[in-house]
């Protein structure tokens, strides 16, 4: 039977309550100390390039427990890969459940900080939560404060908007759709985007990926060309290099807008954040800093009232680090997936992979991250470096 807060109170069962409410918390703590007896140490870690960019790291200890840890810098794979490894020489001999102390260290170490060292502290942090959830037997949210929804809501990416195109993502329950803007002139965007929206209808929630494409004249035309169409979202109308380019569009549209995805740790998301420059933040967590970093950033936004939509262009692995991710975490609105069905991919992470339907993922239920790495079929597909191109939205 279900007690109101004054019930309880005037029926004198408070100290149950509390009981109650402590049982969780004298749990977790329990598990804790079980984690602290096995005197975790890493021990050593080993980098993973698989084609066609995938960067993971294992993060071996001494109780046989192994982290598994996913990076992206596109382009700078090689990079990533060397700048994950240069800490191996701190982290040997530590404490792998120490995860916070672990993390300001190797950012606040280096003199200088950037693309390829970030992304090595996110998959390095990544691993750590993997080692301490399998420790203490829980999923990685579980170790947020557990979740805050019963499953995850997805979107589809599209690089066109058909009629058929519609059907299938309503097929498969969903309920909102990002399409990939085409090259070429802004009135040619602005008729396709008008295109899309005919065909989606008034219910069907459709946003714009534009890849940082526009120059900012250009992006204040398209957005006043489409600003009747009731966008979810514009994502990426031009580049994150000057922040006043921001505060402008911002000034001159309603349409909502988006990024984050090449947007690295808290100080550099803050004056979007806090100046309510974007509508939707869309951090990478293999990219901004892990899950000890991505928590931050979405604190920020909350606190300003911007909702999370995280980016999500990984395979299985990586997915799985938004999924832990998103469960645990209010201001989440929606994930960007992709198709983790392959063989390739079950073959990878020995059928570990996420499971989606109707429109939404459920929840992880395995310790730690939930997946593992099969290194002999990681090393069946070997990296080959990406050349940089203009017109390639590989970057």
């Amino acid at each position: 039977m279900h007690m109101s807060r004054r019930e309880m109170i005037g029926g004198g069962v408070v100290a149950t309550g509390l009981a109650l409410l402590a049982a969780p918390v004298a749990a977790l703590a329990e598990r804790l100390e079980g984690a602290r007896a096995l005197g975790l140490r890493i021990t050593g870690m080993k980098t993973f390039l698989v084609a066609p960019r995938s960067i993971f790291v294992k993060v071996h200890t001494n109780q046989g427990i192994t982290g598994l840890g996913v990076a992206i810098q596109t382009s700078k794979e090689v990079a990533t890969a060397a700048a994950i490894l240069e800490n191996e020489r701190v982290l040997v001999g530590k404490d792998p459940t120490r995860i916070e102390a672990i993390w300001q260290e190797l950012y606040d170490a280096p003199r200088w900080r950037g693309g390829p060292l970030v992304a090595a502290i996110s998959a390095i942090d990544i691993a750590l939560w993997d080692i301490l959830g399998q420790a203490l037997g829980q999923p990685i949210y579980q170790l947020f404060g557990g979740a805050v929804r019963d499953n995850i809501r997805i979107y589809g990416s599209v690089n066109d908007l058909t009629p058929k195109v519609l059907a299938e993502q309503r097929s498969q329950g969903l309920t909102a759709t990002r399409v990939q803007a085409p090259r070429g002139s802004v009135a040619s965007m602005i008729e396709a985007t008008r295109r899309w929206r005919e065909i989606a209808g008034p219910d069907h929630e459709l946003a714009v990926h534009m890849d940082g494409s526009l120059s900012t004249r250009e992006a204040m035309s398209y957005l006043h060309g489409v600003e009747d169409l009731n966008l979810l979202w514009v994502e990426e109308p031009i580049q994150m290099d000057d922040i006043g380019d921001w505060q402008m569009l911002r000034s001159r549209t309603t349409t909502p807008l988006a990024t984050g995805e090449r947007v690295l740790t808290k100080w550099d998301f803050a004056p979007y954040l806090n100046g309510h420059l974007i509508d939707f933040a869309q951090p990478d967590l293999c990219a901004c800093g892990g899950f000890t970093e991505a928590r931050k950033i979405a604190v920020l936004a909350e606190t300003n009232r911007i909702q999370l939509a995280p980016h999500g262009p990984h395979g299985a692995a990586g997915a799985l680090v938004n999924f832990h991710f998103d469960a645990a975490t209010p201001n989440f609105f929606a994930q960007e997936v992709r198709d983790y069905s392959s063989q390739f991919e079950h073959d990878l992470h020995e059928g570990m992979v996420p499971q989606i339907a109707d429109g939404f993922c459920a929840l992880p239920t395995r310790p730690g991250l939930g997946t593992v790495l099969n290194e002999r079929v990681a090393a069946s597909r070997p990296y080959e470096p990406l050349t940089r191109s203009r017109d390639s939205r590989a970057f």
